[in-house]
């Protein structure tokens, strides 16, 4: 609280913008939460997310990417933007070499994460798949390096950590909202919108705000699109992450706004509470996403809800039901992994699946192990 604190009053006026401060809360290299050592995933972290589940989560994606590769033409070659402690690349690598050792032989596995102490994670789970997997801290580097990528480019929950702005609509004025430090604590204050840049995705978005309501705007989502979209060859992207789309947005339950922490499993609804301690993440403007990926060449191959894309995907195939008297021997602990994926209580309940293609033209029924999932 305290390097972030003085890092706010430093700047003009005593403020910053909610994108600035999400920036410094998340990704100052010592303040920083995702900087943080300290465990951020599943039980003894502060979030559950679909790595938690890899066991089962990486075979489906595997068997999911192995067709692609097979089918579509393209080549094994893997990018995972923002690959956390590494458990859900090592189950796709496990899985992939079972059941595709060909063309495991020639495949590489990129990783693209910001956080030292996640690529340190990272390196530790996947010691053993080592020669297969390169790091990178940022995706154009990775990019100015590697030059034009062709192959497949998955995320899951990477966007939903985007820095985004925050607006407001009180009294008929549209007004950005500002992280200010005054008097010891961090405070939100508001001044009539004029940021150009918010003002022009509102336009391109044709998005309009009901009197009370708030909206976060993603304009680093926005811009990593514009950049990086078009830097791509043959490539397929699969996109995880939970988001709605505009239609969703316009909801009463949803006009305060989706900007939030987590800390220890529990949901905190002031993002300024606990600054650089607890994950930030705002929902997923998918109709955004959307736009900027047809913008930059990208053709849609498929929307669906997480749970539908897992069984099209083949996740039924991994079902074995166990018969084993112990409780948590690995099968059983399998068998809630994936009631937990497919259950409509799930997790699933809250994410969907994007899926692109660029340059390719994927033999659509033929990538689904089973197409009477989809919607």
């Amino acid at each position: 609280m305290g390097q972030l604190y003085e890092q706010i009053a430093a700047a003009p006026g005593g403020r910053v913008s909610y994108a600035d401060y999400m920036n410094m809360a998340l990704y100052d290299a010592q303040a920083g939460y995702y900087m943080r050592e300290r465990t951020k995933i599943g039980r003894k972290g502060d979030f559950i997310t679909n790595s938690s589940f890899a066991a089962v989560f990486g075979k489906a994606l595997a068997s999911f990417f192995i067709r692609i590769v097979e089918r579509g033409g393209l080549p094994p070659a893997i990018c995972e933007w923002g690959g956390g402690d590494g458990r859900l690349a090592l189950a796709i690598l496990e899985e992939w070499e079972k059941k595709s050792p060909d063309t495991y032989r020639e495949l590489s596995y990129t990783i693209i994460d910001q956080s030292l102490f996640h690529r340190q994670r990272q390196r530790e789970t996947l010691r053993a798949a080592a020669d297969k997997v390169e790091q990178y801290d940022n995706v154009s580097r990775w990019l100015a390096e590697r030059g034009p990528f062709s192959g497949i480019v998955f995320s899951n929950e990477f966007f939903d950590a985007l820095p985004v702005h925050v607006i407001a609509k009180e009294q008929g004025i549209l007004y950005e909202c500002f992280v200010a430090a005054r008097d010891g604590r961090l405070v939100e204050e508001k001044e009539p919108l004029c940021n150009l840049d918010i003002a022009r995705y509102l336009a391109e978005r044709g998005l309009s705000l009901a009197e009370g309501q708030r909206l976060e705007v993603p304009l680093a989502a926005r811009s990593f699109w514009l950049d990086i979209g078009p830097q791509f060859r043959q490539a397929v992207m699969v996109t995880i992450d939970y988001g709605y789309t505009d239609e969703q947005l316009r909801a009463p339950a949803r006009r305060h706004g989706s900007l939030r922490g987590y800390f220890r499993h529990r949901l905190v609804p002031d993002p300024l509470h606990r600054p650089g301690e607890m994950d930030l993440t705002a929902h997923v403007q998918w109709d955004a996403i959307r736009l900027y990926a047809r913008q930059t060449g990208w053709e849609e191959v498929a929307f669906l809800r997480q749970d539908r894309f897992l069984l099209a995907a083949g996740l039924l195939d991994e079902w074995a039901v166990s018969k084993s008297a112990e409780l948590f021997a690995p099968p059983s602990r399998e068998d809630r992994m994936l009631r937990a994926l497919v259950a409509d209580d799930g997790i699933s309940r809250f994410f969907d699946v994007l899926i692109g293609q660029k340059g390719v033209k994927l033999p659509i029924p033929d990538i689904w192990a089973a197409p009477e999932f989809l919607p």
